[in-house]
């Protein structure tokens, strides 16, 4: 599903950000990403949905060596990914329902095939009664949820989530990851990127640990 090695990441002439991370996430794996603040995990999830090119080593994606493959096929590889940004970025002139079924629009598909999952899945994430509410009137918490829900719509074969429960209450940050386990489970490869380690302690999950830009440690589910 996705390969890394000897992976490294600068910005022009400042340090690396990134120091010979090596890893495989296997197709349909559930996976941690953790480390603190400013350990490079943001800077780990651009390259792995292709915002920005490795300075150095070698990134496999979906059996494509990225290195070799044409630009004009990044657009294909793009959509087969679901993304949560922890910026939400929401189109602010759409409703939640519009901008969470914005992917399936953009896939060709009709409303009448659609509507019905997305009601559902707002109603999942708790705003089933804000279908036509527009982002500047949700809370931060809110529309970080109308963001999980749009990544996640379409069933991508590569879910990346950058603290996807970073602006939500327990409670809800739970229902959250059993969305993204019953994602998993449907064959989607899950990697989340959070600081919170309570989030760790309730799954099963694999967890792989950035400090300082290189990858340290890497932890597989108690049997």
């Amino acid at each position: 599903m996705l390969r890394f090695e000897n992976v490294g990441m600068r910005f022009g002439a400042g340090p690396e950000i990134l120091r010979d991370v090596t890893f495989l996430l296997d197709a349909g794996s559930f996976t941690f990403l953790t480390g603190p603040s400013g350990a490079g995990k943001t800077t780990l999830l651009r390259l792995m949905y292709l915002a920005e090119p490795p300075t150095r080593g070698l990134i496999t994606l979906f059996g494509c060596d990225l290195a070799t493959t044409s630009r004009s096929k990044f657009p294909a590889l793009r959509r087969r990914i679901g993304v949560v940004f922890q910026d939400f970025r929401l189109l602010d002139h759409l409703s939640a329902f519009d901008n969470v079924a914005l992917p399936l629009r953009l896939a060709g598909k009709q409303l009448d095939h659609y509507a019905h999952d997305v009601e559902e899945l707002l109603d999942w994430v708790g705003l089933g009664s804000k279908l036509d509410a527009k982002p500047h009137t949700l809370s931060g918490g809110e529309q970080q949820r109308v963001a999980i829900a749009r990544a996640v719509v379409g069933r991508p074969d590569l879910l990346l989530a950058d603290e996807p429960t970073g602006n939500v209450d327990p409670d809800i940050a739970q229902r959250l990851v059993r969305l993204f386990e019953e994602l998993n489970r449907l064959g989607t490869t899950v990697l989340i990127a959070t600081h919170d380690r309570s989030l760790l302690e309730r799954t099963q999950a694999h967890e792989m640990r950035l400090v300082d830009g290189r990858l340290i440690e890497m932890r597989t589910p108690r049997a």
